[in-house]
């Protein structure tokens, strides 16, 4: 196995935004786009999880839809295991500034995601099992706790990526 996967996890309802916010335009372009082209300059390929954007791949949450980031990882795990990557580089769509640096910081020896935003990580694929595991013995479906679990780096940002979870988030961004 070599490469990796970019995957964006956009699944969720947005409740707290009001609306779509992977369609929300930021600069003139979706969010999901922005994130789709920062995750292109790191990876060998990108695919969308739990929607269909574009001309993006589309790839389901596992084992089912509703069980949030986590169900989206092992979604985006298990594609990459099944399509030869070793590791994916997740990303929610609602982080539109990418560092370009992003993978050459969490990526190393097993799993990392980042302090403030845990759906920005660093996953090898041979954890697609683990996490299915995970989901199937009902335990919680926090990514902070699962990563835990699988004993993966905590990796600090100066400078964190604006998270979109809020209209109010989206204008702070614009200013």
């Amino acid at each position: 196995m070599a490469g990796v996967l970019g995957a964006i996890m956009a699944g969720g309802e947005a409740r707290r935004f009001g609306s779509d916010k992977a369609l929300a335009l930021f600069e003139g372009r979706p969010l999901i786009d922005h994130v789709a082209t920062g995750l292109r300059g790191q990876t060998d390929a990108v695919v969308v999880v739990g929607r269909h954007h574009g001309g993006l791949t589309s790839v389901a949450d596992r084992p089912a839809r509703g069980l949030g980031p986590l169900g989206a990882l092992a979604g985006a795990l298990h594609w990459a295991q099944a399509n030869g990557f070793a590791a994916v580089l997740s990303a929610p769509c609602d982080v539109p500034l990418l560092p370009d640096d992003l993978a050459m910081r969490l990526a190393g020896e097993g799993a990392a995601y980042v302090d403030g935003l845990p759906v920005l990580g660093w996953w090898p694929s041979v954890l697609a099992d683990d996490l299915a595991e995970w989901l199937a013995a009902d335990r919680p479906r926090a990514v902070r706790q699962w990563a835990a679990a699988v004993g993966a780096r905590l990796v600090v940002l100066e400078g964190l990526p604006a998270n979109v979870n809020t209209q109010e988030d989206l204008a702070a961004l614009r200013r």
